[in-house]
């Protein structure tokens, strides 16, 4: 079982997490079979790609904690970033934001993910991860404000150049989408870059004195 309670520190501390990837529709003891073939730190389900709902992903959250491992969650879009506390309230302990090139974006993921006074997501978290009845309203949003993981995806020859524009305050890692980001290469022929290690091995550099982690 990882230590959920720093799990964010070791991610701002450059360890390497493992991530198991799934579907909201598998059932529990396709999870159990899942999450025996290592030690996971997060188990990763997808809505960009694939049909979703909220009590799927209300009870696959809740499944989830009952066997030790949070959720990491990709929104269905670049632009639903509002949406962001909404998803939280329904159980992750992590966001991931596809496509992403633009600090306006990254300014509105961080606002709806963080509970004031470092964003302005709205208190309700009912089935939040880690909420309990006995943590108060601002005991339960510091705790979160430490623990809670946003992470973005860069998948555009644009976002990977401008990755240190994009790394403020609040972002914990930076993941790559490599099918959009090689339709971004192959647009782009006579860029610098030249590879899909170009552009993470350039991330890498650009992420050098921030807290801001490089994934896979």
């Amino acid at each position: 079982m990882p230590d959920q309670e720093s799990l964010k520190h070791r991610i701002q501390s450059g360890e390497s997490i493992k991530v198991a990837d799934t579907s909201l529709d598998v059932s529990r003891s396709q999870l159990e079979d899942i999450l025996s073939q290592d030690s996971y730190d997060l188990v990763g389900v997808d809505s960009q790609h694939v049909p979703s709902n909220e009590e799927k992903l209300v009870a696959f959250c809740a499944m989830a904690e009952d066997l030790g491992v949070p959720v990491q969650f990709r929104i269905k879009h670049t632009r639903h970033t509002y949406l962001i506390g909404n998803c939280l309230d329904l159980g992750p302990l992590a966001i991931v934001v596809p496509q992403v090139e633009e600090e306006a974006t990254v300014d509105e993921a961080i606002n709806f993910f963080y509970y004031p006074p470092v964003g302005k997501r709205s208190w309700g978290p009912s089935r939040g991860y880690g909420f309990k009845q006995d943590r108060n309203r601002q005991e339960y949003a510091d705790w979160w404000n430490n623990n809670g993981i946003l992470s973005l995806q860069l998948e555009s020859i644009n976002a990977v150049t401008n990755a240190r524009k994009l790394a403020k305050p609040g972002v914990d890692m930076f993941l790559f989408g490599p099918s959009d980001l090689s339709f971004s290469l192959e647009s782009y022929p006579d860029h610098p870059f030249k590879t899909l290690d170009d552009c993470v091995q350039h991330v890498k550099k650009q992420m050098e004195g921030t807290q801001v982690q490089v994934g896979g």
